[in-house]
């Protein structure tokens, strides 16, 4: 399989800018849940904490995210971007074009 790197770095760091401008978009409507009983009533306190606990899963998501595209790009510099890190076998070029941070063959994460 001879992929075109260049592609899939370029790919990836797209994907990396967009979540790094997501994270700035989101830092900035983030705030503090208010617990004061007497400030608002006890189902806006619960929707607010609701909330943010939603935001804090999709910051957790986007790290997560970040990591496997820091990861990826790693692969493509050591060489060894485009292989199954369970079985050594070659991803599918679909699947990388698709989801270029993924680590496994379609085999191997039907199984986990």
């Amino acid at each position: 399989m001879a992929l075109d790197l260049d592609l899939f770095r370029e790919k990836l760091l797209l994907l990396k800018r967009m979540l790094l401008a997501q994270e700035e978009m989101s830092k900035e409507g983030r705030a503090p849940v208010t617990l004061e009983q007497d400030s608002v009533g006890r189902l806006s306190r619960i929707d607010a904490m609701q909330m943010q606990a939603m935001a804090f899963a999709q910051q957790r998501r986007r790290e997560s995210e970040r990591a496997a595209i820091d990861a990826a790009l790693r692969r493509i510099e050591q060489g060894e971007f485009g292989y199954c890190l369970t079985c050594g076998e070659e991803i599918a070029e679909a699947r990388l074009f698709n989801l270029p941070s993924v680590m496994s063959c379609i085999d191997c994460a039907r199984q986990k």
